[in-house]
């Protein structure tokens, strides 16, 4: 009987002791992680969510302009080569060019008519195509600019975010192994929890920087076409200009 009884104390310490282990474990969840990490581990976390949402911010926002620009570039040719009169469309469009392209036209053709109302016989034809080719140049360069927006930041964000989030994985894995050598506790239930927070600020750099690369990769690569685009439509643009300069002598 005693051995009986000795055998079921056994089992039931058994029992407990690994109730007690299964409830001691650490919690792999993000926000436990997050929440035991070391404040300057925690830092550069909060760091790296926040460049990501910006990155999300910047791509979407650039994505969506140069997806508008596109379309009304696209009204605005088959307007603009469709035979209406060029001062009739310059009319409609003057107040509100409303993407890089119509801003280009409605300069060079503000341009133009204040150079034609003057006395054209003291006017250089030469002059007046210089003065007209320089502001659409200026007014391209300008619209761009406004185009582009933020998305040099994304270079930024994918060069800078993992070599942060480096950072934070050797700060938590430094205090890891310091508390280690302070407790002289080198089981790796002990170390494993520790090393596993400092390698999520990796992670979240790398969460960060990827999307950020691509997308800056992506964009530029849209953003010059439609460059291009705009500037050829400028020198066809000018070349319209210069006929009809030649036909007004």
């Amino acid at each position: 009987m005693n051995g009986i009884m000795a055998l079921a104390m056994q089992a039931t310490n058994q029992a407990l002791e690994a109730e007690t282990l299964a409830g001691s474990k650490t919690d792999f969840t993000f926000w436990s992680m997050f929440a035991e990490a070391d404040i300057v581990v925690q830092l550069v976390m909060i760091m790296l969510i926040a460049s990501s949402v910006w990155g999300w911010s910047i791509i979407y926002n650039t994505w969506q302009r140069v997806k508008d620009a596109r379309q009304k570039s696209d009204d605005f040719e088959d307007d603009f080569w469709s035979g209406q009169s060029l001062d009739a469309l310059h009319e409609r469009l003057r107040t509100n060019p409303d993407h890089p392209m119509a801003a280009v036209f409605v300069t060079a053709m503000r341009e133009w008519q204040r150079s034609m109302s003057g006395n054209r016989s003291n006017v250089d034809k030469l002059t007046i195509q210089d003065r007209i080719n320089k502001v659409m140049h200026v007014t391209t360069t300008r619209e761009m600019e406004r185009l582009e927006g933020q998305v040099g930041y994304l270079a930024t964000i994918g060069s800078a975010a993992p070599f942060v989030g480096l950072f934070g994985t050797v700060w938590g894995i430094m205090n890891a192994f310091t508390a280690i050598a302070q407790s002289s506790d080198t089981s790796l239930a002990s170390i494993g929890g520790p090393i596993a927070e400092a390698l999520l600020a990796t992670a979240l750099g790398l969460v960060a920087a990827i999307p950020a690369v691509i997308a800056y990769n992506k964009l530029s690569t849209d953003l010059g076409r439609y460059a291009a685009r705009v500037e050829g439509f400028s020198d066809e643009f000018s070349a319209i200009l210069s006929r009809q300069l030649d036909e007004r002598e």
